[in-house]
């Protein structure tokens, strides 16, 4: 059992839209993402996805409206909910989510990581 530096852990990728494993607790991973630019729409049909803005700004689009977040917010998107995140600049996002949750949710994408590192 150790604690983690989350700015330490920051510092390790360089990688966007690429999550990192920081942790993990009752079956979830705890990931470290950093954020520039448009993800994907896309839904997780089975799982909800956990967002706490760590450093920078992000807002998760919605179809019917967009949430913006700044440091030290978070917002949960419950299954089966579509959703698209998108940063102007780069933003540092810590993520829940159920081991098998998976990247770009029902979307393949070039951008779709199907193994992910731990750091």
């Amino acid at each position: 059992m150790e604690k983690v530096n989350l700015s330490e852990k920051f510092n390790l990728f360089k990688e966007l839209w690429t999550p990192k494993i920081v942790g993990e607790l009752n079956g979830q991973y705890v990931k470290l993402a950093k954020t520039k630019g448009e993800f994907v729409w896309h839904k997780h049909d089975t799982e909800d996805e956990f967002f706490l803005v760590v450093n920078g700004t992000l807002t998760i689009k919605l179809r019917d409206k967009d949430i913006h977040l700044d440091p030290g917010e978070f917002l949960i998107v419950p299954k089966g909910v579509e959703h698209k995140p998108v940063s102007e600049n780069e933003a540092h996002v810590l993520v829940f989510e159920p081991k098998s949750t998976k990247h770009t949710g029902d979307v393949e994408s070039e951008i779709t990581v199907k193994k992910f590192d731990w750091i």
